[in-house]
Formats: structure tokens, sequence, C-alpha cells
């Protein structure tokens, strides 16, 4: 066994992992790490054990709790249960077959490539408008800096989120930042624990009203479908669910890809000129940013032998997501930004049966999102220095504070 004072939440300071965890990759072995929630974990790094490790659910299992980890030497749990998820109910991220099998079929047709390039025209409506928005706003400041990620990167995608969900418009401030919130990994137990409960109670009346007057949005689809099917936790979770990642990373994505498009003008003007060359682009920025640490951490069911190491059962496994896809073994030259190579084979929609069912939507968003984005202000560039524009940390999902820009 290696120990490693790996960080329990990693502060990414740029595009690539943590150096400290990229360098995991060349050790042989797993590594044994801290969580935030107390016990010790297995940390996995290289692609082929993370693939691997989301792959296997026969050997480990998303819906375990804190009934499950170890105890004290008088029967205590060792972990405060509200430092874990609150009701996994309609959680597909904690959730194993059978419940997960029943929940994502009845999600699936609706995120189809074929359902959603129905809401092409929809999504490029919303992005033709916040960019006119933009550039309004500029003439009546007198061409003075806009925030990409206020104007642009984070309203986009929250609003196709609450246009598919059905909620109001008029609550979009109110959930980004609750949902900002609960994503800082700073919070404490108790900060955490009440904006959970602001977050049920909100999406539960979503709910309710949704079960009283069905709309034409994916909720009322659920109610009208399946409402024999589906207890009033499980659609509170799945909508919960669904409106904190529909919006958070795709928001991430775009402020952060842009940032990196603009440090490499080269291959801007490609995916600005060429629109053959944007779908492998967003294939290649998904890989090249991975702003999604981890995920769920695992545990597993039975002995397993991963790269030499021996997982005992009940033992947690974590993966690093970034330091994967930066794998020399997925890609030649891997820290290398190259928009032609299309990413093929990443995993940063994660892999097997918790692949993101919202994969289709969010390539959708981007393919749309940054070619329109870099016509409509040919001149982009930024309006501090380079070493100024500051980045997300403390937050689950890396990205951008702010990305003040020119055109």
């Amino acid at each position: 066994m290696t120990q490693n004072p790996a960080p329990d939440h990693p502060r990414r300071l740029g595009f690539g992992p943590v150096p400290e965890i990229a360098a995991l990759r060349d050790r042989p072995g797993l590594i044994r790490v801290p969580t935030p929630f107390g016990p010790q974990a297995w940390l996995t790094t290289r692609y082929a054990d993370v693939r691997r490790l989301l792959g296997d659910t026969e050997s480990f299992a998303n819906g375990w709790t804190p009934e499950d980890l170890p105890r004290d030497e008088g029967g205590a749990p060792r972990v405060d249960p509200r430092q874990l998820s609150g009701d996994r109910a309609g959680n597909l991220l904690a959730l194993d077959p059978p419940d997960h099998t029943r929940l994502r079929r009845m999600l699936t047709p609706e995120f189809t490539v074929r359902r959603m390039r129905r809401l092409e025209p929809r999504i490029v409506e919303i992005v033709d408008a916040h960019l006119d928005a933009l550039e309004r706003d500029a003439l009546e400041r007198g061409g003075a800096p806009a925030d990409l990620v206020t104007g642009f990167a984070l309203p986009v995608p929250s609003l196709v989120i609450c246009e598919l969900l059905g909620v109001p418009p008029t609550d979009q401030d109110e959930f980004q930042e609750r949902t900002s919130r609960q994503l800082d990994v700073r919070l404490s137990t108790e900060e955490r624990t009440g904006l959970a409960a602001e977050s049920l109670a909100y999406m539960t009346a979503l709910v309710e009203r949704a079960r009283r007057a069905p709309g034409e949005d994916l909720i009322g689809m659920l109610v009208r479908e399946h409402d024999a099917e589906l207890s009033n936790p499980e659609l509170v979770g799945v909508a919960g669910l669904l409106l904190v990642a529909g919006h958070e990373t795709t928001a991430n994505m775009l402020a952060l890809g842009t940032l990196a498009l603009l440090r490499h003008p080269d291959q801007l003007a490609l995916v600005r000129d060429d629109p053959s060359s944007v779908p492998a682009a967003v294939e290649e920025l998904l890989r090249w940013l991975t702003i999604v640490n981890s995920g769920s951490p695992r545990m597993a069911t039975r002995e397993v032998t991963i790269d030499g190491t021996t997982v005992a059962p009940g033992d947690l496994v974590l993966f690093n997501l970034p330091a994967a896809n930066r794998d020399p073994a997925l890609a030649d030259d891997p820290d290398r930004l190259d928009v032609t190579r299309g990413g093929a084979g990443h995993i940063a929609f994660g892999h097997g049966i918790h692949h993101c069912l919202g994969a289709p939507l969010a390539r959708m968003e981007m393919r749309i999102a940054f070619p329109a984005l870099l016509r409509r202000f040919p001149g982009l560039r930024l309006a501090v220095p380079d070493e100024e524009v500051p980045f997300r940390v403390n937050h689950a999902i890396h990205g951008l504070e702010a990305l003040p820009v020119r055109w």
C-alpha cells in the first residue's frame, strides 16, 4: 500500500490536472488518500484503471450509504451522514441496478441525439439573444469589458435547462447562486445541510406543481407517462440532479474553453472559420479540460486487484478524471491541445452505466455556442493580463470566476 498526502479537494489553477495527482500515474499501484468525509480511499489516476472502475458495476457499487462504512470500536459511524448525500432517491449518480436501470430507462429517450436536435433551433435563439445582449451592453457602456461568464457562459445553459425542465426563468438567478454555493468544497456540514434543504424544498414545490398540471417539459412528461412508476422523492431527485448538472458543467466548459482557445489563436481560428472542425474541437476541449475532477466514490463489493493493488470488499475507490484524460496511453502528447484530434475515447462524461445522461445536450450547446461567439466577435480578446484571469478554485467543478473580454 502506498500512502500519499493528496489533497481532499485538489485545487486546479490552470487547464490541466493538479500536477501532484497527474504524477501519480507513473507510480505503481493505487494510492491511499484521505476523503473529505473521514475514511481513507484508494485513488486511481490512469486511464485504463479509471475506465475499468467506472465500467465494472459488478465489483464497484455507487449505492452505498454511511451505514456501509467502517465503524469505530464502540460501533458508531466514523462519518457524519450529513457530509454525504442526503436522500438518494432519484439521484442516478448514487444508485445501482436495478433502481438505476429503471430510472435511466425512463429518461434516456428524452436525451437521444435525435431528440436533442429538436432543441437545436431554440438553443440557437438563446445563444444569439445573449450575444445580442452582450453587444448592446458593450455599446451602452462605451466599450467597457464584458464578463463572458455572467453574460454568456452561465445564462445560456441555465436557460436551456430551465425550459427543458419547466423551471420558471424568473428562478434562474436563485438556483444558479444556490448551486454555486453547494459546489463550494469549503462549506461546513451545517451550511451544506441547509442548502440541501433549500434545494429539496424548491424542487419539491416544482414537482408538486407539475403533478397538478403537467406541462410539455421533461418533468411534465415523466408525470404523464411514468407517474405510477415514480415516487415523489424519486421525481424530485431526478429533477434536482438534472437542474444542477444541466447548467453547471456546460457553463464552465464554455468559459474555460473560450479561454483555452484565446490562448491558442490558431486553433480558435479553425473553430471560428471551419464548421466541420467544431465537433472534433468540442471533444478535444472536453478531454483537455475535463472540468469534473471525480464522481461519486465507488465501494468495492468483492476483492479486486487493480494494477497490482488488492482492493478489499468495503474499500472506497476514488478516481481522477483530469489525470486519466491526460494519460499518454489515451493520446499522443496529451498535454497539448489539438482540436483536430477529436478527443476519441475520453471519459470526461464518465463511462459505463453512469455515463452522463445529458452528454448529447452538452455537446450540442457547445457546438452551437463556441463558433457563434467567435464569429460574432472576431476580435475577441482578454481585457485583463492573461495571468489575472481568475480560476474557480474550491469548487467541485473546475472553471472560471470571470472572463473579462473586449472585441
